[in-house]
């Protein structure tokens, strides 16, 4: 079978390479070609446009993530099938209980040094900070990385309340409660930290505006390992600037470098300058463990299209 890997995960061909063997094609693209039909078994890319879209020739679009917003699924041909893969919920929950405990514990507040000059002062006016247990986490979306965050929440005794699209009842193990997103200015004022983990659509654009932020209590802390349009852009800004929202921890962003074009900076407003900020580069997910994961997913995927079998995470079927 023939397989292009194209654009950001590219240099990734090698790996894919070595799980399918020598018999399987496995070819590395830094970019679509400009003109003309494109021809392969299987296309492996993170972004689509509908011009590209249009002109695949494929048996298989495979997403080496779990978000597709940027896959101009409406453009393929009639029977593409587009799967995504997952596998990164482990470290994605690693990161945001990072965030919640560096919330309440307050690191940032004690002496870079503690040698003789510096040690009777720091005993002497130590700080105190605050616990994660009996504190109420709002996690927004409960698929793969909102449940495996409520797991470590619970540990820690936090009070998890899961806002889901449809509110419905789920595992009482994971959440202490499950609300609809209908529902959310009712439960954002007793949410003193709130996780954002839900896919972008038309829905959750804009889910966190003005009015919600306004609604947590004030000196919250709010985690977004989402898409960063889930929460409007200069109510963000404002609601930080007026220390309304005491903290955020942002992994995910507004603008994003692209090959060829002018440097921006990841947002608008000067958020990662702020110092109520701790702002990271999309790097939630990123451990060798999780290519090791996906990457094994797609080689199987790719093997059961090869041998006519059922796809797994089939999210999208052109028709």
């Amino acid at each position: 079978m023939h397989i292009q890997i194209v654009g950001l995960h590219a240099p990734n061909a090698p790996r894919l390479r070595s799980l399918l063997g020598p018999e399987h094609e496995v070819e590395a693209l830094q970019a679509f070609p400009e003109t003309g039909l494109i021809r392969s078994d299987v296309v492996i890319s993170n972004s689509i446009g509908a011009e590209e879209a249009a002109r695949l020739r494929c048996r298989l679009v495979h997403v080496p993530g779990a978000g597709w917003e940027q896959i101009a699924c409406d453009a393929l041909p009639s029977g593409t099938p587009v799967c995504n893969v997952h596998g990164h919920e482990v470290p994605i929950a690693e990161f945001v209980l990072h965030a919640v405990l560096e919330h309440g514990l307050r690191l940032w507040q004690y002496p870079a040094r503690l040698d003789a000059d510096a040690w009777a002062a720091a005993y002497a006016d130590r700080p105190q900070h605050d616990e994660a247990q009996g504190k109420t986490l709002g996690i927004v979306g409960f698929g793969h990385i909102g449940q495996e965050i409520a797991r470590r929440a619970r540990a820690f005794g936090m009070h998890v309340v899961a806002i889901t699209r449809s509110g419905k009842p789920g595992p009482a193990d994971l959440a202490h409660e499950y609300v609809a997103a209908s529902a959310l200015d009712e439960v954002l004022p007793r949410i003193q930290m709130l996780a954002l983990c839900c896919p972008l659509d038309d829905r959750t654009r804009g889910l966190i505006g003005a009015r919600q932020l306004s609604l947590l209590p004030r000196g919250a802390l709010l985690v977004n390992v989402a898409r960063a349009e889930v929460v409007d852009e200069e109510a963000l800004y404002k609601a930080l600037l007026g220390r309304q929202l005491g903290r955020a921890v942002l992994d995910v962003w507004y603008q994003y470098p692209k090959k060829g074009q002018a440097p921006v900076t990841p947002s608008r407003f000067p958020l990662h300058e702020m110092p109520n900020v701790r702002a990271t580069p999309h790097i939630s997910a990123l451990t060798p463990a999780l290519l090791e994961r996906r990457y094994a997913f797609m080689a199987q995927n790719i093997l059961r299209l090869q041998q006519g079998q059922l796809l797994l995470n089939v999210i999208h079927q052109a028709p």
